[in-house]
């Protein structure tokens, strides 16, 4: 069965940005939060955090806004993108309700999480999880 990352207990996040570390080393091979699939914000005038990450849509609005056909849905929820395909038209970014999905500075090719997990037992609080969905 799949697996998509799901956001658990939101409200012990204390900011500490090791998921966005994890992501950004795991999968770019560089400690830059700007190469994260993952982003923590502060949320509002409170002492919280809002984790933007992909949310594994089970009908993607960024794979219908693609118009090169460089996202393909992911079995689980999300998408997959396939950068040879992409035109950095950031389409994709625009359509994403969340703002899960934003353009590489450098390359211009969008980052999305690809729910690999590699972020979870990177965070000391428990607030990612890995979860098992239907295809």
């Amino acid at each position: 069965m799949p697996k998509k990352l799901t956001i658990r207990h939101l409200e012990r996040c204390v900011g500490c940005l090791c998921c966005v570390m994890a992501c950004a080393r795991e999968r770019f091979n560089t400690l830059s939060i700007d190469q994260s699939a993952i982003r923590v914000k502060a949320a509002g005038q409170t002492a919280y955090y809002a984790v933007v990450v992909c949310r594994g849509c089970q009908d993607p609005v960024c794979l219908r806004a693609c118009p090169t056909n460089a996202l393909r849905k992911r079995k689980g929820g999300g998408v997959i993108l396939d950068p040879s395909k992409c035109d950095s038209c950031g389409s994709c970014e625009k359509a994403c309700i969340i703002g899960a999905i934003r353009l590489d500075e450098k390359s211009g090719i969008p980052i999305v999480c690809i729910h690999c997990g590699k972020c979870v037992p990177f965070c000391p609080h428990g607030i990612l999880e890995m979860e098992e969905v239907e295809e």
